[in-house]
């Protein structure tokens, strides 16, 4: 059996995976900002062990919606938010331009 073991691409470290997928620069900046405020979200509701009902009280969203954070559905969701949730669990969102 012959196995390809050749690496085509390595996103770097920081780098932007939509954007390597294809998505148009504003875009892809978008959804790894959604992205990486679901995975804080997610992140804190694992290490809180809190069930998606007990989430949703705190996040003040529906038992449905943190579902859609847990399973990474970035489409459901804006960015404003998602900022709003993650400020609803004492962590605060921070910004810079470049």
């Amino acid at each position: 059996m012959d196995t390809d073991t050749d690496t085509w691409h390595i996103t770097p470290t920081g780098g932007n995976v939509f954007a390597d997928l294809g998505f148009e620069p504003v875009e892809a900046q978008k959804l790894k900002i959604k992205s990486e405020l679901m995975i804080e979200l997610s992140r804190w509701i694992k290490e809180n062990e809190l069930k998606q009902e007990e989430a949703a009280k705190v996040l003040k969203v529906s038992r449905p919606r943190v579902s859609d954070v847990m399973r990474g559905k970035v489409a459901k969701f804006t960015i404003d938010a998602l900022v709003d949730m993650v400020e609803l669990t004492g962590h605060h969102v921070n910004m810079s331009v470049s």
